[in-house]
C-alpha cells in the first residue's frame, strides 16, 4: 500500500492522529472540530500558558467555552509545547499567525520559525496543511523546500496542502464545521488528501486547481 494510500484510509476510519500547530482563534476551534469528529488530537503552540490551561480543561478565548475543551481532553486531546510530538501525528495542520508588515505585506516569520521547528521530526506519511494567510508562492517556498530538505517527496511519500484559514466573526449562524473551505494540494494526490483531511469536519469543501490559486 502506498503512503497516500495509507494515510487515506487512516483519515477515512478516523484513526489518523491530527496535529495542530498553533492554537489560537484558528487553530484551536480547528482542533475541537477534529476532536468532535472523532480523531485523536494533538495541539502544539510555543506558549507554555496556553498549553497548560488546555491540559487543564480551560480555555483563553471568549467565544469558546471551557465545556468544549474539557470534553476534547476527555477524547484524548493533549496539548505540548514539545515539538517532538508532532511524529505522532499523521497530518500537521500549520495554523500560525501573518500579520501584516510596515508595508502592509504578511510577515512569514512564524511559518518558517515553525517548519524550522517540526523540520527535525518530519517522516514520510506526513500531511502538511498550511492555513495562515499569505501571498502565492508561500506554501512552496517555506512548506515544499522544508519537507524536501528532510529528505522527502512531496506527493509521493509526503502531502503538502494549503487550505485557507476561514471566520466569520461575530456570525452565530457560522462556525468552523459550516463555514465553506478551499482546499487544494501540490500534486494531485496531495489534493486528495486535502479532501479526505478535511471532508470529516467541514460541511462544503472548494478544491481549487493549484496552492498558488488556493493562497
Amino acid at each position: 500500500m502506498s503512503a497516500q494510500q495509507t494515510l487515506l484510509k487512516k483519515l477515512k476510519d478516523k484513526s489518523a492522529r491530527i496535529g495542530i500547530v498553533g492554537l489560537g482563534y484558528v487553530g484551536l476551534p480547528l482542533a475541537l472540530r477534529f476532536s468532535e469528529a472523532g480523531f485523536k488530537v494533538l495541539g502544539l503552540d510555543i506558549d507554555p500558558d496556553k498549553v497548560k490551561a488546555l491540559n487543564a480543561g480551560e480555555s483563553y478565548i471568549a467565544q469558546i467555552p471551557a465545556e468544549r475543551i474539557g470534553k476534547a481532553v476527555a477524547k484524548g486531546f493533549q496539548a505540548s509545547a514539545d515539538f517532538a510530538v508532532s511524529k505522532k501525528a499523521d497530518a500537521l495542520i500549520v495554523c500560525v499567525p501573518t500579520p501584516l508588515g510596515k508595508h502592509r505585506e504578511p510577515d512569514v516569520s512564524f511559518i518558517a520559525d515553525t517548519m524550522a521547528a517540526l523540520k527535525p521530526h518530519l517522516r514520510a506519511g506526513h500531511a502538511v496543511s498550511l492555513e495562515s494567510t499569505t501571498y502565492p508562492g508561500t506554501t512552496e517556498e517555506l512548506v515544499v523546500s522544508v519537507l524536501e530538505s528532510a529528505g522527502l517527496t512531496p506527493g509521493k511519500d509526503c502531502f503538502v496542502v494549503y487550505s485557507p484559514e476561514r471566520e466569520d466573526p461575530g456570525n452565530r449562524q457560522f462556525h468552523t464545521q459550516t463555514i465553506p473551505k478551499v482546499v487544494s494540494g501540490l500534486t494531485p494526490a496531495c489534493r486528495e488528501v486535502a479532501l479526505a483531511l478535511y471532508g470529516g469536519v467541514i460541511d462544503k469543501l472548494v478544491p481549487v486547481s493549484s496552492l498558488r490559486a488556493a493562497e
